[in-house]
Formats: structure tokens, C-alpha cells, sequence
């Protein structure tokens, strides 16, 4: 496979990509991990801090960063795919506040880690622009804010700007710009250099307590991380835990900056707006756009193949909104095209469990709010696992468990509805300057 054709990211970062070796047969170590994104990657740091005598292996069917990790908008933001309202309603205000605060901490930790490590990721913190396009998006920025407040989130707030041709926006300085590839990539090589082992081109085919089986051999652990997020629905044991749905992005050439100082997107910026099928995007540290958003459908069985990651459909819409939003980018070569799958819970909620009795650990559920919520997840692990009391190991997600998504066809039925309610809902509010009825119906299926 051409790694550098995965997407702009895999393309542009300063890593030759190569393949490390797979497993070689049957092994023993004390902690096997199952994925080579950020999330066991993370998991494995924190783990060697806490106890540098350990022996980890990352197995990756791939090479680390393949998936979700070194694809996605480059938002090391501290969004939680469960609002804090809705965090709110099922644990108490308390914990939902705790988790913002957690999330928020994750996003300075992050630039933390790759500054004394020497990962050059990109890292500027840069912060969110939501834009609101509309009265009734204007209103909706106002209630966000409201909201926030009404949980003791005192730090998003409202500005006046014409970016974007908006009316004003939600602006919530708890976020930085990346390269994601670079990132998880440099990670890695953080994590050889420290005495973990990573095979890649190394499938698991399953995994029981203190044992996981590759199509190269067996692994003999004491501890299991499973780290799969939306490829764990290729997996028998957890096919219907989580469910694989695609974002796609796109990538232009490189603008002037006299033309980025005419849009008003500053270095480090990510941006959005308050449609329903959601969009993201960012200046690069090369001046690109980076953006994305949803479209693409949900597929038969859970399935994950190649020919999923480029939907021309898709890539259409997200040029026509990024010309929507920025009419100075209609001259603009589209260089990139790519996408892939996240991770989605059936209550939209992020976990991450640890049972002491088999050994077993995950984290995921990410709902593509994955590019910081991973580094809380290896931190929270790695004090579940070496048996630490800290305030990490007390948050909601901890030990949550989400239910199981329904079996064929009702799966196929209800997500690609969602995302067709989604579109229903921005063109029925475009029509009628009302809050829309489907979108209200949805809030609760969707973590709100």
C-alpha cells in the first residue's frame, strides 16, 4: 500500500512511512496493545511513566497513525462527543464540569508532550471559531454560550466578526491546530526510543483475557489495551460495540497570506459553523485549507474498505461549502481528497474501562473528537491499569458502558437516517428561519 496516499497529512509529513517489522511468532510481554493509533500509543507513554519497567507491544495491522489518528481535522480541542448538558443530566453537574476541565487540561498536555519531546506537530493555540451564519445560528451561539455558563464553563464566549460572512460566533479558546500524522507518527518514535516494541503489518483476529491472536502468533499478556476505536466493528467480539462512521476531507493548495489576512483565519485558528451536518476546518501551518464534515453514508455490516475513504458526492458538497463559507478559496486548487472511519457509541459517549479481573482495558467512542480525548484516555488507563487513585480515574467516561448498537438492518436503517435528518434539518431551517423539527428529534440519538 502507498501510506502517502491515505491523505494530505500522510502525504506532507517528514516520516518515510516505512513498515516496522510484524510479529514474529509467539511472544509474551506484560502489556499488549491493540491498535497503533493515538490511543495506544498515548497508553503506552503514561504507562512507561508510571512504570518504565514494563514491556509493551503495539500490534497494528497497518503502520501506526493508518487510521482515525493520522487522518482527521488536526482539532486538538477539548470537545466530548456527550455535551456537558448531557454529561450534566447523567452523572450531575460536578462530574460534567470535571470532564470540561479535564478536557480542556488534555489540550495544553498534548502541546506539553510533543514541545519536551521534540515532536514538531505543528502545534499552535489557536482556538474555535463557530461561526453563525444566520439569525437563527446567531441565536443558537447565544444559547451555546448560555449553556456553557449555566454549567460553570466560563471560558467560551461570544464575538462579533464577519469571518466567514457570519453574523457574529461562539469562540472557545480551548483548541489548537496540528498535523495529525506528524503527531502520532512522532509518537511513535518517542515510544521506540524508550523500549516499546511495535509490530506492524501484524492483524489481531481476536483477543481474550491475557491473550491476543494474530494472524502471525500469539501474544501472552498480562494486561490487554484494546485501542481499535471504529475498526474494532471489524472484530467479532466487538462488531456491534461501535459503529464505523466515515468523515471525508479535502485539502487546497496553499493560499497567500495576503489572502488568509482577507478571510481573517489566523495561524492556529479551526473553524466551524452551527449547520447540522457538521463541517471543520483549518489554516495549515503551510496555509492550506483543511476541511471536512459528514455525508458520507454508513455502510452494510460495519464494513471498512478502501474505496469507502473517497466518495466524489462528498467531496463536491465539501468544496461547495467551503466556497460557501470562504468565496475567496473559489480559485483555489482542491490537492487532497481522502477520509476514513470514526468511532461512534451507540449513546454517543466516550469510554474508557479497565476490568482488573480479566485484564482487559479500552478507550474509545471518540465520535471524532479523538485527536485530544486519546492523550486523556492514556493517561486515565495508565492509572486504572498501575492501580493510581487520582482525579483522572474518578471522571463520568470512566467505566462507562454504552449499549450495544441493534443488529442488521435496523443498524443501516437508523444511521443512514440520521445523517439524512441532518441534511433535512440545515435545508428545513434555510427554508423556514425556524429551529428545525428533525434536528430536535435527533438531539437525543446524537449525544445532545
Amino acid at each position: 500500500m502507498d501510506y502517502r496516499s491515505l491523505s494530505y497529512w500522510h502525504d506532507s509529513v517528514a516520516d518515510p512511512l516505512d513498515p516496522r517489522p510484524p510479529l514474529p511468532g509467539d511472544i509474551a510481554t506484560d502489556v499488549a496493545i491493540v491498535g497503533g493509533g493515538l490511543t495506544g500509543l498515548w497508553t503506552a507513554y503514561y504507562l512507561l511513566e508510571r512504570d518504565p519497567s514494563l514491556r509493551i507491544t503495539v500490534l497494528e495491522k497497518h503502520i501506526a497513525g493508518f487510521g482515525a489518528s493520522g487522518r482527521n481535522g488536526g482539532w486538538c480541542s477539548a470537545l466530548f462527543p456527550a455535551s456537558t448538558a448531557t454529561l450534566g443530566r447523567a452523572h450531575g453537574p460536578e462530574a460534567a464540569l470535571a470532564m470540561r476541565r479535564a478536557m480542556v487540561a488534555t489540550v495544553d498536555e498534548v502541546g506539553r508532550v510533543a514541545a519536551a519531546e521534540g515532536i514538531d506537530c505543528d502545534f499552535v493555540k489557536g482556538g474555535t471559531l463557530s461561526l453563525a451564519r444566520s439569525p437563527l445560528q446567531l441565536a443558537a451561539a447565544h444559547a451555546e454560550v448560555a449553556e456553557a455558563l449555566s454549567y460553570g464553563v466560563d471560558d467560551l464566549s461570544l464575538l462579533s466578526t464577519a469571518v466567514g460572512g457570519a453574523l457574529g460566533a461562539s469562540f472557545d479558546p480551548a483548541c489548537a491546530r496540528l498535523h495529525p500524522a506528524a503527531l502520532v507518527r512522532g509518537l511513535a518514535r518517542v515510544l521506540e526510543r524508550r523500549g516499546v516494541t511495535i509490530h506492524e503489518h501484524t492483524e489481531v483476529l481476536d483477543w481474550s483475557p491475557r491473550t491476543v491472536q494474530t494472524a502471525r502468533g500469539t501474544v501472552a499478556a498480562e494486561t490487554v489495551v484494546l485501542a481499535t476505536e471504529g475498526y474494532g466493528a471489524t472484530l467479532p467480539k466487538s462488531r456491534r460495540g461501535i459503529l464505523p462512521l466515515y468523515s471525508l476531507m479535502i485539502a487546497t493548495e496553499p493560499l497567500s497570506d495576503a489572502v488568509w489576512d482577507d478571510i481573517g483565519i489566523e495561524h492556529g485558528q479551526t473553524f466551524t459553523d452551527f449547520r447540522h451536518l457538521l463541517v471543520y476546518g483549518q489554516r495549515t501551518a503551510d496555509n492550506r485549507f483543511a476541511f471536512g464534515g459528514r455525508g458520507a453514508r454508513y455502510h452494510w455490516g460495519s464494513s471498512i474498505r478502501p474505496e469507502y475513504d473517497r466518495v466524489g458526492r462528498v467531496f463536491e458538497h465539501l468544496r461547495a461549502s467551503l466556497v460557501e463559507l470562504f468565496p475567496q478559496a473559489a480559485g483555489a486548487a482542491v490537492t487532497h481528497r481522502w477520509g476514513g472511519p470514526l468511532g461512534v457509541a451507540r449513546d454517543w459517549h466516550a469510554s474508557a474501562s479497565y476490568d482488573p479481573e480479566t485484564g482487559i482495558a479500552s478507550a474509545g467512542g471518540y465520535v471524532g473528537d479523538g485527536l485530544s480525548t486519546t492523550n486523556l484516555a492514556g493517561r486515565t488507563l495508565a492509572d486504572l491499569l498501575t492501580g493510581a487513585d487520582s482525579d483522572l480515574t474518578t471522571l463520568p467516561w470512566v467505566n462507562h458502558v454504552s449499549p450495544r448498537w441493534e443488529p442488521e438492518p435496523l443498524r443501516f436503517v437508523g444511521a443512514n437516517l440520521g445523517l439524512t435528518a441532518m441534511a433535512v434539518a440545515d435545508a428545513e431551517e434555510r427554508t423556514t428561519g425556524r429551529p428545525s423539527l428533525a434536528a430536535r428529534l435527533m438531539a437525543p440519538l446524537v449525544g445532545h
